[in-house]
């Protein structure tokens, strides 16, 4: 079975969906694996370490996908009028095709008409096997470290408290919305460096994790709360009644703050605004807000996605797209052994090729599309 793992052309995009360690790893497997000249310069792995491991380096696209079974990507494939290459249309056809694809009716009509076996690894469910294969779980805990080390570097004053000769620096006030993998971790890290952190989530489950971590907790909580999660550990679009009372706490949290750090998405939702105008301009001059869910509409409602901006009031409010991609080393080696572990378990070592059973949880929740066919529930006709 010849694996192939190609570039990301994709604006913004540092991440691989292999690496060194994992070649030798799919090799052991019965892979012969192709990978395109230059895949992991951003995540500092040149093309020598992957030839080290076992590779072959092809120089384009075509030779690197020539004969795959097998492709491996962090995004999906570009199309026809996408950029430069239409690497969808130089994938053989019956490949499987693994990353996180973005799933949407018109990419899985796509792949079915191009007779390709697509997974999303986005769309796996949330049970204890699938765990250790978990791309949001990975990418979201580097995010929110990461984060935590942008907050810092823009606040112009220190994390922890600072006792000096000339007098005393306060510890920044930290306040985390949504504790969720990122949340959690973000916690964690502003806790490590030093500062004062509270934390806010609808989830009832979340309370008792952010007191864990040391943190105090901030949030309404009603009747409401009680059913704020789904069967998939995510949390659930809030009534607006809710969302006013949470806001009039927020609020008060908010003008405290030094650093705002927001994580908050509801799955396959607009990502819902917990920092509204009128919270922003509350806040302090030198503040900075951290918008880890600008790519879904942000939480913050001066967050400009993609770019950092300081509002007329004098804070720095962080829209960067990709958070995972701002720590692209560790954020590949993490995305990568996933892959590898997803392709492990479904793997036929007698045929050395994945088998991917129909009726296990995990390929019903992921595959998009097998044998030139929509098969995911997601995009099927809804019947009436």
């Amino acid at each position: 079975m010849r694996l192939a793992v190609l570039k990301e052309r994709r604006g913004g995009e540092t991440r691989v969906a292999a690496t060194p360690e994992t070649v030798k790893k799919f090799i052991a497997l019965g892979c012969t694996v192709a990978v395109e000249s230059g895949l992991g310069q951003q995540a500092g792995q040149p093309d020598a370490a992957y030839a080290e491991a076992g590779a072959e380096v092809f120089p384009d696209v075509a030779g690197t996908l020539n004969g795959a079974g097998i492709v491996l990507k962090v995004r999906t494939p570009l199309g026809t009028g996408e950029g430069e290459v239409d690497e969808l249309a130089l994938i053989p056809r019956g490949a499987l095709v693994i990353g996180t694809l973005g799933a949407d009716l018109a990419a899985a009509q796509r792949f079915a008409m191009l007779g390709l076996d697509a997974v999303s690894m986005e769309l796996l469910p949330r049970i204890t096997r699938a765990q250790s294969m978990d791309v949001l779980s990975s990418q979201a805990n580097l995010a929110g470290y990461r984060a935590v080390i942008e907050a810092a570097f823009a606040y112009d004053k220190g994390f922890p408290m600072l006792m000096t000769a000339a007098g005393t620096i306060p510890a920044a006030n930290v306040l985390v919305l949504g504790a969720g993998v990122a949340g959690l971790q973000a916690i964690a890290t502003a806790r490590r460096l030093g500062g004062r952190v509270s934390a806010s989530d609808v989830r009832p489950a979340a309370k008792e994790e952010i007191k864990s971590l040391g943190a105090s907790f901030v949030g309404y909580e009603d009747e409401e709360t009680k059913a704020a999660q789904t069967a998939g550990g995510y949390a659930k679009a809030m009534s607006p009644e809710y969302l006013a009372k949470q806001a009039e706490v927020v609020a008060v949290a908010a003008a405290k703050a030094d650093i705002v750090i927001c994580t908050a998405l509801v799955q396959g939702r607009r990502a819902p605004i917990l920092l509204n105008e009128a919270m922003v301009a509350s806040m302090k001059p030198g503040s900075v807000v951290v918008d880890l869910a600008a790519e879904a509409g942000g939480n913050c409602a001066a967050t400009v996605p993609g770019e950092a901006i300081t509002t007329a009031n004098g804070v720095k409010v962080l829209g960067y797209r990709n958070w995972p991609g701002r720590i692209a080393g560790a954020a590949s080696n993490l995305y990568a052994r996933n892959l590898l572990t997803f392709l492990t378990t479904f793997w036929d070592k007698e045929a050395k090729a994945p088998s991917l059973v129909e009726t296990d949880d995990i390929i019903k929740g992921a595959q998009i599309t097998r044998d030139g066919a929509i098969v995911h529930p997601n995009f099927l006709p809804k019947a009436a």
